[in-house]
């Protein structure tokens, strides 16, 4: 038996036409039954690292009782010039996280994967409490169960009030310990309020580690914290096509 949880997350590589870049995590989201991918939307590009892959493929698995058994999913980042993903800005600038809108008529037979939906969101802010229990499941520095192509999780907590934005931006803050390859993770927490094939809360998705700028690298270690923005940002990047609210890449 797996996790529903390990299944409704995936690994993504991103390329520059046939040469990999870098490795990252993301998940799957469905409203309306329109199925997104939804990663941090550095994976798809990031204008200061001079990131731009043309492309990312991630892992499907195509059999219910093998989990050997996967597929590459590729798909394309612009379409005649334009990206194919939607991101979102709020009152503080641009918001790390992107979906793609994915066309699951086109994948392989058999595909074995769960879907986070908006019924797994926040119905009240009040329901979290600073430090509690969160899961993050990823592929840190790309490392996963190879033979089963599953992620691995690391366990976190709440770290900043919950509801509020912290330094004015659409996140919170996690106490965990993670990697790069983590970008892009479902950040949860377990609740029989999910799904029943799927009994966890998403509160947030993964984006970078923070850090001080003026820490002595020397003497004082990394803060260990991290950046999770806020899921409900989901419900603007899923919109139906043509909404004003969320925008192309």
């Amino acid at each position: 038996m797996i996790e529903p949880l390990l299944l409704a997350t995936t690994r993504i590589s991103t390329f520059d036409g046939e040469r990999i870049l870098t490795a990252a995590t993301g998940f799957f989201f469905e409203r309306d039954a329109r199925l997104h991918l939804v990663t941090s939307r550095h994976v798809l590009f990031d204008e200061p690292s001079d990131h731009r892959p043309s492309r990312i493929e991630f892992t499907l698995h195509t059999h219910p009782s093998n989990m050997s058994a996967v597929a590459q999913v590729g798909v394309p980042l612009y379409r005649d010039g334009v990206a194919v993903w939607r991101q979102a800005r709020d009152s503080s600038g641009e918001v790390d996280v992107a979906v793609i809108p994915l066309d699951a008529t086109a994948w392989p037979a058999g595909a074995v994967l769960h879907r986070f939906t908006p019924a797994h969101l926040l119905s009240s802010l009040n329901d979290v409490e600073v430090g509690a229990a969160l899961l993050i499941p990823g592929f840190p520095l790309g490392f996963h169960d190879a033979l089963h192509h599953l992620p691995v999780v690391r366990q976190a907590c709440v770290a900043s009030s919950f509801g509020t934005r912290f330094q004015g931006l659409g996140m919170f803050l996690t106490d965990a310990r993670t990697h790069r390859g983590s970008s892009g993770a479902p950040v949860v927490m377990r609740s029989a309020r999910g799904t029943s094939s799927l009994p966890w809360l998403l509160l947030g998705v993964h984006s970078s580690r923070m850090d001080m700028r003026d820490r002595d690298m020397q003497a004082d270690e990394s803060l260990g914290l991290n950046c999770a923005w806020y899921a409900d940002i989901l419900m603007t990047l899923t919109e139906p096509p043509g909404s004003a609210s969320a925008h192309r890449g």
